[in-house]
């Protein structure tokens, strides 16, 4: 009964259009996801290191070391296994629910999974994100209200970018040229370091 239930709902395709610091829970993050086709947005709080892990894929990093979602990326293929998609199936006392579905030999299994995993592994099958619209009906905002809720970000961004005390510091990202950003990105990524992996590529983007 619960199958056919879910299969008389609508799916609605979703991208990732922002993750940002969360001012309601320390720590942690705001994960957007964004109707494909509509304004509809979904606001998801994530950890830190989660949202480390999406962030570092959409911006290309590369880490030193396999990062978890890079490990079951590379299980994966090892065994010819496919993530067709994830979906966001379901809504309980605020907190989502995300299933995996994995493709092997042609049959297609549902993997449990939280959220911010779920959509961590997307990113890096480059598969569709999806979620019920009863979904979004219930917890989807408008993108004024994200705005809202995210406008501290650009603040916060440049608070971490202004730690040196003096504006001719050598160290501070705008003082240094092109290949001392890549060279200092290499390092920030060999230390794991990658909140300010994620500064410098910011500074990078910027320069082109």
């Amino acid at each position: 009964m619960r199958a056919s239930l879910f299969i008389a709902m609508n799916k609605v395709e979703l991208e990732i259009s922002d993750i940002a610091p969360s001012g309601s829970t320390s720590g942690a993050y705001a994960l957007v996801l964004s109707e494909s086709e509509g304004v509809r947005k979904l606001p998801i709080v994530i950890g830190g290191h989660e949202a480390q892990a999406i962030a570092i894929e959409l911006e290309k990093m590369t880490p030193s070391r396999p990062l978890t979602h890079d490990l079951f990326k590379s299980f994966a293929h090892a065994f010819a296994i496919e993530v067709e998609e994830i979906i966001i199936y379901n809504l309980i006392e605020g907190i989502f629910f995300a299933k995996i579905i994995a493709v092997l030999d042609g049959n297609r299994t549902e993997i449990d999974s939280r959220t911010s995993d779920a959509v961590a592994i997307a990113v890096r099958f480059n598969c569709p994100i999806y979620c019920y619209d009863f979904i979004l009906d219930a917890a989807g905002v408008s993108a004024e209200d994200v705005e809202n809720e995210l406008e501290f970000e650009d603040e916060q961004q440049e608070e971490m970018v202004q730690d040196v005390p003096s504006s001719n510091d050598p160290t501070k990202l705008d003082n240094l040229s092109k290949s001392e950003l890549e060279d200092s990105l290499n390092e920030a990524l060999e230390q794991e370091d990658y909140e300010k992996a994620s500064l410098i590529r910011d500074e990078l983007n910027k320069r082109g």
